[in-house]
């Protein structure tokens, strides 16, 4: 059984997927509440087909881009699990995912643009290129991070899915869905290796907002 999941955004989803098909699937419905609802999705999918962690073949998990808790929170939670299950751990671009997503529903074809909410007034982005539904997912471009209006303006052209869109419209000129990455998709397209799939390592692109304090100077 494949688990994957993906804290990237201010949601949790987490799929479980058999040899054949997504068999359940839960989401936490508490934004920026990663910590606390992590692991009850897990249990909850595990419950769903009457499976324990040890039934757990493999992992799966978004990398990001995404805030520093957030998706700190995913991944070291699939990397602990692998390392105590003795199963290997596979990183996907959660933009990669959200690209599949919206072809598979048809929502897009050919050349398009994925941007997720990167806060500051930013975006997470990346350019795609998908023939359809189930084909394979090439990324063009990315993933960067900026204004959404400082992206070149061939690139706001092309259609725009995820949340950035919907943030930013005046900037983009065809925003469409979906939102936010599901992990039903994850656990599919890596169970079809449609996506790159890299190691288990964050995708920040920038440094996190908390830095250590800087010890303070003795007056003397």
């Amino acid at each position: 059984m494949l688990l994957a999941l993906d804290t990237a955004t201010p949601d949790v989803t987490v799929a479980l997927r058999d040899d054949e098909r997504v068999v359940a699937s839960a989401g936490g419905d508490h934004p920026m509440r990663h910590g606390e609802q992590l692991a009850p999705a897990i249990a909850e999918v595990l419950a769903a087909v009457d499976a324990t962690p040890r039934d757990v073949t493999a992992i799966a998990v978004g990398t990001g881009p995404g805030p520093f808790t957030g998706l700190r929170v995913g991944i070291v939670t699939a990397r602990t699990m692998a390392a105590v299950l003795g199963i290997p751990t596979y990183g996907v671009c959660t933009l990669d995912v959200l690209a599949a997503q919206a072809a598979d529903t048809g929502v897009v074809e050919g050349r398009f643009l994925v941007a997720s909410d990167a806060r500051r007034k930013e975006v997470y982005w990346a350019a795609y290129d998908v023939a359809g539904p189930g084909e394979q997912v090439v990324r063009l471009d990315g993933p960067q991070v900026g204004a959404a209006a400082d992206l070149p303006a061939e690139l706001r052209a092309l259609p725009v899915v995820g949340e950035g869109g919907r943030l930013y419209p005046v900037a983009f000129g065809d925003v469409r869905g979906p939102e936010r990455p599901s992990a039903a998709v994850l656990a599919e397209v890596v169970a079809a290796e449609r996506v790159e799939l890299r190691d288990p390592e964050p995708l920040y692109l920038r440094r996190p907002d908390a830095v250590e304090p800087t010890p303070r100077r003795r007056v003397s």
